[in-house]
Order: structure tokens, then C-alpha cells, then sequence
């Protein structure tokens, strides 16, 4: 049950990365400009951008504004990328 929850926890963790990749590069903004308008480290953004980081809800508010996205646009888009079928919950 722990593997499957790992696995499941990577998985989003990767569609939060490769939408904000996408949404960061559409609007033309390089990770140290992006990270800085929202007081974020460089590092900490590439994370992200990796699927390393498991940000909390501050963060990933913070992340979605830095966007010009409501979280529940950010958050919509997460959930049509991994499916109805996903869950954290075995």
C-alpha cells in the first residue's frame, strides 16, 4: 500500500511539474524572474519544475498566482491530466 501511494504521490507531483513548465514558459518568464516575483528561491521553483518538491497549499497558491492562474484553474488542469481514475488512497 506504501509503494502505491508513493507511486501515486510521483505521479502528481510530475503533472503539477510539467504544467507549470509549460504555463512558466508560455509567458515568457525564466525560473530566477518567476521565482523572484514571488519571493521563492530559484531552487526551490526547479524543484518543482523537476516533481521533487510536494508543495504545500501556500505554495503552490503562491505559484498559481505567479502564473496569472486562480489555484483552481492550477489545480483543474492537474486533475484532467492524471485521469478520474486517480487517487492518493488505496
Amino acid at each position: 500500500m506504501q509503494d502505491n501511494y508513493e507511486k501515486a504521490k510521483q505521479k502528481l507531483k510530475s503533472a503539477l511539474a510539467e504544467i507549470v513548465q509549460l504555463h512558466r514558459k508560455s509567458k515568457n518568464k525564466s525560473i530566477s524572474r518567476i521565482s523572484a516575483e514571488i519571493m521563492m528561491t530559484k531552487s526551490m521553483w526547479t524543484d518543482l519544475e523537476k516533481g521533487i518538491k510536494d508543495p504545500q497549499l501556500s505554495t503552490l497558491w503562491r505559484v498559481a498566482e505567479a502564473l496569472d492562474m486562480n489555484l483552481d484553474d492550477l489545480i483543474k488542469e492537474i486533475r484532467e491530466k492524471l485521469g478520474d481514475d486517480f487517487t492518493l488512497v488505496d
